[in-house]
Protein backbone atom coordinates (compact mmCIF):
# COMPACT_ATOMS: atom_id res chain seq x y z
CA UNK A 1 0.00 0.00 0.00
CA UNK A 2 2.49 1.95 0.86
CA UNK A 3 4.24 1.87 -2.52
CA UNK A 4 0.86 2.55 -4.47
CA UNK A 5 1.02 5.85 -1.95
CA UNK A 6 4.63 6.46 -3.11
CA UNK A 7 3.44 6.24 -6.81
CA UNK A 8 0.88 8.54 -6.85
CA UNK A 9 2.84 11.42 -4.90
CA UNK A 10 5.22 11.11 -7.11
CA UNK A 11 2.89 10.96 -9.88
CA UNK A 12 1.37 14.10 -8.98
CA UNK A 13 4.84 15.81 -8.31
CA UNK A 14 5.71 15.12 -12.00
CA UNK A 15 2.55 16.83 -12.98
CA UNK A 16 2.90 19.64 -10.72
CA UNK A 17 6.27 20.38 -12.14
CA UNK A 18 4.95 20.70 -15.79
CA UNK A 19 1.95 22.18 -14.75
CA UNK A 20 3.99 24.87 -12.73
CA UNK A 21 6.57 25.65 -16.14
CA UNK A 22 3.41 25.49 -18.68
CA UNK A 23 1.38 27.74 -16.15
CA UNK A 24 4.53 30.10 -15.38
CA UNK A 25 5.02 30.96 -19.28
CA UNK A 26 1.08 31.58 -19.63
CA UNK A 27 0.55 35.18 -21.54
CA UNK A 28 -3.00 36.02 -20.64
CA UNK A 29 -4.33 39.36 -20.71
CA UNK A 30 -3.74 40.05 -17.07
CA UNK A 31 -0.87 37.90 -15.26
CA UNK A 32 -2.86 35.87 -13.03
CA UNK A 33 -1.69 36.48 -8.63
CA UNK A 34 -1.22 33.12 -8.06
CA UNK A 35 1.66 33.12 -11.43
CA UNK A 36 3.55 35.56 -8.64
CA UNK A 37 2.78 32.43 -5.70
CA UNK A 38 4.07 29.23 -6.85
CA UNK A 39 3.93 27.51 -3.81
CA UNK A 40 0.43 28.19 -3.43
CA UNK A 41 0.08 26.75 -6.89
CA UNK A 42 1.38 23.59 -6.13
CA UNK A 43 -0.65 23.24 -2.90
CA UNK A 44 -3.57 23.88 -4.69
CA UNK A 45 -2.88 21.70 -7.56
CA UNK A 46 -1.88 19.06 -5.45
CA UNK A 47 -4.93 18.90 -3.32
CA UNK A 48 -7.03 18.91 -6.98
CA UNK A 49 -4.76 15.67 -7.73
CA UNK A 50 -5.27 13.59 -4.56
CA UNK A 51 -8.55 12.37 -5.27
CA UNK A 52 -7.65 11.15 -8.38
CA UNK A 53 -7.13 7.41 -9.02
CA UNK A 54 -3.33 6.79 -10.37
CA UNK A 55 -4.83 5.24 -13.29
CA UNK A 56 -6.10 9.25 -14.51
CA UNK A 57 -3.46 10.78 -13.32
CA UNK A 58 -0.53 8.81 -14.69
CA UNK A 59 -2.56 9.13 -18.41
CA UNK A 60 -2.72 13.36 -17.88
CA UNK A 61 1.19 13.38 -17.22
CA UNK A 62 1.22 11.76 -20.34
CA UNK A 63 -0.51 14.32 -21.47
CA UNK A 64 0.65 17.15 -20.16
CA UNK A 65 4.63 15.09 -21.86
CA UNK A 66 3.02 15.04 -24.91
CA UNK A 67 1.81 18.45 -25.27
CA UNK A 68 5.37 19.73 -23.68
CA UNK A 69 6.50 17.31 -26.73
CA UNK A 70 4.69 19.05 -29.11
CA UNK A 71 5.43 22.85 -28.07
CA UNK A 72 2.08 23.07 -26.60
CA UNK A 73 0.95 24.89 -22.99
CA UNK A 74 -2.34 22.94 -21.89
CA UNK A 75 -2.27 26.09 -19.05
CA UNK A 76 -2.40 28.55 -22.16
CA UNK A 77 -5.20 26.61 -23.58
CA UNK A 78 -6.96 26.55 -20.58
CA UNK A 79 -6.48 30.53 -19.87
CA UNK A 80 -7.76 31.26 -23.99
CA UNK A 81 -10.82 28.91 -23.38
CA UNK A 82 -11.74 30.77 -20.46
CA UNK A 83 -11.25 34.18 -21.68
CA UNK A 84 -12.98 32.93 -25.18
CA UNK A 85 -9.95 33.18 -27.45
CA UNK A 86 -10.70 30.00 -29.02
CA UNK A 87 -13.66 27.16 -30.08
CA UNK A 88 -14.29 24.74 -27.47
CA UNK A 89 -11.22 22.34 -27.96
CA UNK A 90 -13.52 19.15 -27.45
CA UNK A 91 -16.42 18.87 -29.83
CA UNK A 92 -17.32 15.12 -30.20
CA UNK A 93 -20.50 14.87 -28.95
CA UNK A 94 -19.42 11.36 -26.69
CA UNK A 95 -16.51 13.48 -25.14
CA UNK A 96 -18.32 16.77 -24.96
CA UNK A 97 -21.07 14.43 -22.81
CA UNK A 98 -18.30 13.38 -20.33
CA UNK A 99 -17.36 16.20 -19.98
CA UNK A 100 -20.81 17.62 -18.91
CA UNK A 101 -21.42 14.84 -16.83
CA UNK A 102 -17.78 15.45 -15.07
CA UNK A 103 -18.35 19.03 -14.95
CA UNK A 104 -21.91 18.77 -13.20
CA UNK A 105 -21.23 16.16 -11.19
CA UNK A 106 -18.04 18.73 -9.33
CA UNK A 107 -20.01 21.41 -9.63
CA UNK A 108 -22.91 19.56 -7.24
CA UNK A 109 -20.35 18.48 -4.89
CA UNK A 110 -19.16 22.02 -4.74
CA UNK A 111 -22.33 23.39 -4.01
CA UNK A 112 -22.99 20.84 -1.47
CA UNK A 113 -19.95 21.02 0.32
CA UNK A 114 -20.31 24.86 1.15
CA UNK A 115 -23.53 24.27 2.29
CA UNK A 116 -21.93 21.82 4.85
CA UNK A 117 -19.03 23.96 5.17
CA UNK A 118 -19.63 27.57 4.96
CA UNK A 119 -16.59 29.08 6.67
CA UNK A 120 -14.47 26.82 4.53
CA UNK A 121 -16.27 26.93 0.63
CA UNK A 122 -18.80 30.13 0.03
CA UNK A 123 -20.63 29.82 -3.25
CA UNK A 124 -22.62 27.82 -5.51
CA UNK A 125 -19.50 26.28 -7.96
CA UNK A 126 -21.05 28.18 -10.64
CA UNK A 127 -17.89 29.98 -11.18
CA UNK A 128 -15.72 27.46 -10.82
CA UNK A 129 -17.38 24.82 -13.18
CA UNK A 130 -16.59 27.11 -15.80
CA UNK A 131 -12.67 27.60 -15.14
CA UNK A 132 -12.79 23.90 -13.81
CA UNK A 133 -14.36 23.00 -17.60
CA UNK A 134 -11.90 24.78 -20.13
CA UNK A 135 -8.68 22.95 -18.22
CA UNK A 136 -10.68 19.38 -18.84
CA UNK A 137 -11.15 20.66 -22.47
CA UNK A 138 -7.37 20.17 -22.41
CA UNK A 139 -7.09 16.59 -21.21
CA UNK A 140 -7.08 13.81 -23.95
CA UNK A 141 -10.15 11.74 -24.37
CA UNK A 142 -8.42 8.97 -22.91
CA UNK A 143 -8.08 10.88 -19.21
CA UNK A 144 -11.17 12.45 -19.56
CA UNK A 145 -12.81 8.75 -19.54
CA UNK A 146 -10.60 7.85 -16.74
CA UNK A 147 -11.60 10.86 -14.82
CA UNK A 148 -14.75 10.03 -15.30
CA UNK A 149 -14.15 6.25 -13.70
CA UNK A 150 -13.24 8.25 -11.08
CA UNK A 151 -16.14 10.65 -10.81
CA UNK A 152 -18.52 7.87 -11.12
CA UNK A 153 -17.20 5.48 -8.48
CA UNK A 154 -17.03 7.84 -5.98
CA UNK A 155 -20.35 8.88 -6.48
CA UNK A 156 -21.48 5.53 -6.53
CA UNK A 157 -20.11 5.14 -3.07
CA UNK A 158 -21.41 8.48 -1.60
CA UNK A 159 -17.92 10.09 -1.51
CA UNK A 160 -17.66 13.86 -2.41
CA UNK A 161 -14.46 14.57 -4.26
CA UNK A 162 -14.60 18.27 -3.64
CA UNK A 163 -14.97 17.70 0.16
CA UNK A 164 -12.40 14.87 0.08
CA UNK A 165 -10.40 17.64 -1.63
CA UNK A 166 -10.20 19.91 1.02
CA UNK A 167 -10.12 17.23 3.80
CA UNK A 168 -6.81 16.27 2.36
CA UNK A 169 -5.44 19.72 1.92
CA UNK A 170 -6.37 20.29 5.55
CA UNK A 171 -4.97 16.83 6.69
CA UNK A 172 -1.18 18.25 4.93
CA UNK A 173 -1.98 21.56 6.91
CA UNK A 174 -2.09 19.93 10.04
CA UNK A 175 -5.77 19.46 10.91
CA UNK A 176 -7.42 16.07 11.99
CA UNK A 177 -10.97 17.23 10.25
CA UNK A 178 -12.74 19.89 8.89
CA UNK A 179 -14.50 20.21 11.46
CA UNK A 180 -11.24 21.40 13.34
CA UNK A 181 -10.73 24.19 10.58
CA UNK A 182 -14.67 25.61 11.41
CA UNK A 183 -13.85 25.64 14.59
CA UNK A 184 -10.81 27.26 14.48
CA UNK A 185 -11.82 29.87 11.95
CA UNK A 186 -15.09 30.61 14.58
CA UNK A 187 -12.50 31.50 17.01
CA UNK A 188 -10.17 33.74 15.25
CA UNK A 189 -13.73 35.85 14.49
Amino acid sequence: MEKQQDNHEDLIEEIIAIELEMFGNVKARERAFCQELPDTFRTMRWMAHSVLSSDTLASYLDDLQQAAHEGRNLMTEKYARMEDLIPPLKNDPEIVAVLDEITRTEQHWMKEFSQHYPGIMKGDGSGFAGYFRCELETYSDRTLRRYLRDVTDARDRGINLAEQSYVNLFRRLGYESLDDVVKETREQD
